[in-house]
């Protein structure tokens, strides 16, 4: 095992091994709800390139959706929440040496672009093509041992360093986290705003957690009472228990018959936009955000047009405010804000196979499930 190492970038520790082997295990998705661990070469890098041995990575809904839904070709290997340690460095790269703890993300923009230019970087060209791979067709690898970040995730700041105080499992919430504030972002919420959060699985809460800090009332709904047990943890205290109320009338009772300011979809099905629309108030605003596969949804477009009320959505990270994000949290860690309180599940790759299945359906006592390529690095 790998004791503490010091290197020019400043002294960085970690129980992971830091050597590499010809061959790791993997999780390999061969087709519609077919996922099988194997043995595949461990990716070789390039110049500006990096080699990171993955600590740990979270099970994220798109995975999910991939998996079931056989909309990306076979064979691949997924995950995109992760974090790890640099093990090999590529020529030419600079700011970041062997020993680093790292969390990487898979896409990112130009930031020339038109797109760019108009503040939609997730509809960038270069944001569109996937730059993490543990093998096959680029899809993001985080369910493997070792992970090859491109040369333009590493130029593009795609690669973030971790204070060494902050475990693996906290810094894997970069990424969601970074979605989640562009979203919240978007909303431009005032303090006298009442929001509604729809699903309070790990990215509604985080929704609902982010919306709290802007100074805004924020109602929650969902299904099963202990995910607002856990919600009351982030400062979340007004839960509508969706199972037993109405959610509508929820929200009108607790804005004088107006609704909320703003809505957001956190979990998928598109019967529910037409709920998030009827809670929102005139001129309101309903924000997808979960809604990722194309389809057909009912609403009454009246409600946009004599009501004016706002139906948009969000997608994907925001560079931007990659800062802020890392802020909240890396400093978030160390000050109340601990995402690791989300995590419900860890499981060793070997049994990614089970991980998987357990996501792919909720229970009350499911919430963020992590994957640990080696078992209980991600706290370290």
């Amino acid at each position: 095992m790998a004791t503490q190492t010091s290197n020019p970038e400043g002294k960085v520790s970690s129980n992971l091994p830091v050597e590499t082997t010809a061959n790791m295990r993997a999780v390999v998705y061969r087709g519609v709800n077919d996922m099988r661990v194997e043995t595949v070469p461990v990716p070789r890098i390039g110049p500006g390139e990096l080699l990171i041995k993955v600590a740990t990575c979270g099970i994220c809904g798109t995975d999910l959706k991939k998996i079931h839904n056989g909309s990306h070709s076979a064979p691949r290997i997924f995950g995109h929440e992760m974090a790890g340690i640099i093990v090999e460095t590529g020529a030419g790269v600079i700011g970041y040496a062997v020993g680093n703890r790292v969390m990487t993300f898979h896409h990112v923009p130009c930031g020339q672009c038109y797109y760019c230019r108009k503040q939609t970087p997730a509809q960038c060209p270069l944001y569109k093509k996937t730059g993490v791979t543990a093998g096959f067709e680029p899809s993001g690898g985080g369910f493997a041992h070792y992970i090859r970040v491109m040369d333009f995730v590493v130029r593009n700041r795609g690669v973030v360093r971790i204070p060494d105080d902050v475990p693996f499992e906290q810094a894997a919430f970069v990424e969601p986290v970074n979605t989640v504030l562009k979203g919240v972002k978007m909303l431009n919420l005032a303090p006298d705003d009442t929001v509604l959060v729809i699903g309070q699985g790990p990215i509604g809460l985080m929704h609902a957690a982010l919306a709290r800090k802007t100074g805004a009332r924020v109602l929650t709904s969902d299904l099963f009472p202990e995910r607002h047990a856990i919600a009351a943890r982030f400062g979340l205290t007004e839960p509508i228990h969706a199972g037993q109320e109405n959610v509508i009338e929820r929200v009108l009772a607790a804005t004088d018959g107006r609704g909320a300011d703003a809505v957001i979809v956190a979990v998928g099905g598109n019967a529910l936009i037409r709920t998030a629309m009827d809670a929102a108030r005139p001129g309101g605003k309903v924000m997808l955000f979960a809604q990722t596969q194309h389809g057909e949804a009912t609403f009454d477009p009246a409600a946009v047009c004599v009501d004016e009320k706002t139906l948009l959505g969000s997608y994907s990270s925001s560079f931007p405010i990659l800062d802020e994000v890392t802020g909240l949290v890396f400093g978030g860690y160390r000050s109340g804000f601990d995402l690791t309180e989300l995590i419900s599940h860890r499981f060793p790759l070997e049994q990614a196979v089970e991980a998987i299945e357990i996501a792919s359906h909720p229970q009350a006592g499911s919430m963020k499930i992590m994957i640990e390529p080696v078992p209980g690095a991600g706290r370290e």
